[in-house]
């Protein structure tokens, strides 16, 4: 039997990502636009309660499942700045370009120039949920000064893999995906979900 997911996020990317993993264990994934559920605040100084913020307020608002994400990437040599700030790095309106620029710029007096990308995924049943299935992902890398890629988004043309030697924004998205901070989440999240069935 199939069970209805919202996606507390109108991100087509992450929407085909998600649903090809969770549909064949179930799951048919809808964005929350198509309930006119509104983006949730995010107030929180952490990923993970602001991805339960998400979850909760796309299930309360909908009457069904939800999963949500928060992500971003953290740069060591700046106390794990941007972290949850990482899509709002320069201020309002969000830009990948100002984003990236601030923090090159902010690196620049650091010879530290190692990074990760941090993902956590939150499913709840009900938006009261007292036991969310909760599954994260780290992928790490180095800043490079000088962009290269056309691939990805946010702060992909900067972070360098050295194991590929590629920054993530010169991978297919089948190989982000495999190895991604987002791919390793969702796949132990799947495997989570799984064994709920």
């Amino acid at each position: 039997m199939t069970q209805r997911l919202i996606l507390a996020s109108n991100n087509a990317g992450k929407l085909k990502e998600f649903a090809q993993l969770l549909g064949p264990i179930g799951f048919e994934l809808h964005p929350q636009g198509e309930f006119n559920v509104p983006e949730a605040e995010e107030p929180f100084g952490t990923f993970v309660e602001n991805a339960l913020q998400k979850a909760r307020h796309a299930a309360r608002l909908t009457g069904l499942p939800a999963l949500a994400d928060d992500s971003g990437v953290c740069v060591n040599a700046l106390g794990g700045a941007p972290g949850v700030y990482s899509a709002r790095f320069a201020g309002e309106p969000k830009s990948d370009a100002r984003n990236n620029e601030k923090l090159i710029a902010d690196l620049a007096a650091h010879a530290d120039k190692s990074a990760y990308y941090y993902c956590v995924l939150v499913y709840v049943r009900h938006p009261d949920d007292p036991q969310p299935v909760i599954a994260d992902g780290v992928w790490r890398g180095q800043l490079v000064d000088t962009p290269r890629g056309a691939g990805g988004f946010g702060y992909d043309p900067h972070f360098l893999l050295p194991e590929f030697g590629r920054t993530a924004a010169e991978l297919a998205p089948e190989e982000k995906n495999a190895v991604s901070h987002r791919g390793q989440a969702l796949r132990a999240l799947v495997d989570k979900l799984g064994k709920l069935k």
